[in-house]
């Protein structure tokens, strides 16, 4: 546990090995788990399994081409991981919902920090350090996705009005939002 705010200093940035599957898989449920819990659908046990399985996936496309299907950065303090943040090919669910309009570019998605982490700058921390591995790349351009109204309220405050607005997309009330991000 933390005691006040910790440093962004004190946060390492790096990649993920094999070793920390066993903990990435942890971390994964407890922050979906909790997200789902804020949300105010815990009750939906599907898709949180499914989210969480997706997840673990993304990680192991990681693990198993050295990032080039999926490139993960992990945030750790104290040795505890505390965040995550990754990009790779656009989601299925993505190209749907902009009739295939952004399925050329990259989405950033899997940006998780610990409950007792959030709202420290450790997110925005992971986004810039995503940023500078992209621009190596080449990659000038990504879509980042929400369908959570909590993250929904973070992204619009950061990238503006969503690119895509998906009405009622998981329930009524529930809508899912899609960005288009210039990184230059």
């Amino acid at each position: 546990m933390i005691l006040g705010e910790i440093k962004l200093i004190d946060i390492k940035i790096r990649r993920p090995i094999h070793e920390d599957k066993a903990k990435l898989h942890e971390f994964f449920k407890l922050v979906i788990t909790d997200t789902f819990k804020k949300e105010g659908i815990e009750e939906k046990i599907a898709d949180l399994e499914e989210e969480i399985e997706t997840k673990k996936k993304y990680l192991q496309l990681d693990l198993d081409s050295n990032g080039t299907l999926r490139y993960f950065l992990i945030a750790e303090h104290n040795e505890d991981i505390i965040g995550t943040i990754e990009y790779g090919k656009s989601s299925d669910l993505i190209s749907k919902c902009t009739n295939g309009e952004l399925k050329h570019l990259v989405e950033v998605g899997t940006i998780f920090v610990s409950p007792p982490y959030q709202n420290q700058g450790i997110g925005s921390l992971l986004l810039n350090s995503i940023y500078e591995v992209m621009e190596t790349k080449g990659i000038k351009e990504f879509c980042l996705d929400s369908g959570y109204s909590i993250s929904q309220k973070i992204w619009t405050k950061k990238f503006g009005v969503p690119d895509y607005f998906i009405e009622n997309y998981w329930g009524e009330g529930m809508h899912h939002m899609i960005w288009r991000i210039n990184i230059i």
